[in-house]
């Protein structure tokens, strides 16, 4: 990997997505872990990456808005991963990203905007071509 690393996030799983239990580094995250759809206390992995990738996504936002020098007003993302059973007992996982940019009312311009963070969102570039994401842009697909 080249370039200058800003910051690393650390922490620790033990249990996995069965009665695990995750921390980071300076304790500000410290979760319990269960599987999707379980009735006990705790979160998933999916709903982790969910929050995760849109808060990402707002900050590239953010980036392609002071480039671009417009007003997004503002920004709110709805983020869904999906767990996808796959062929051969694995599994995959699928995201939409429902991006609403209150000031942007032209459809054009407000998907080019998405469409811009996308190329540059550090999350969107890990996942590029590794999983399926649906962008949408108030409400249209992007």
């Amino acid at each position: 990997m080249a370039g200058k690393i800003l910051y690393t996030a650390e922490a620790h799983v033990s249990g996995g997505r069965t009665d695990g239990r995750g921390r980071t580094s300076d304790g500000a995250l410290d979760v319990e872990l269960r599987p999707p759809g379980d009735e006990e206390s705790g979160t998933n992995p999916e709903q982790l990456f969910a929050v995760g990738y849109a808060a990402c996504f707002e900050s590239a936002l953010g980036a392609i808005a002071r480039r671009q020098k417009v007003e997004l007003g503002d920004v709110s993302i709805d983020s869904s991963v999906d767990l996808i059973a796959a062929e051969d007992s694995v599994f995959d996982v699928g995201v939409t990203l429902d991006v609403t940019l209150p000031a942007i009312t032209d459809a054009k311009q407000a998907s080019e905007i998405v469409q811009a963070a996308h190329q540059v969102c550090p999350y969107s570039r890990a996942t590029r071509g590794n999983i399926d994401v649906v962008l949408k842009a108030n409400g249209e697909t992007v």
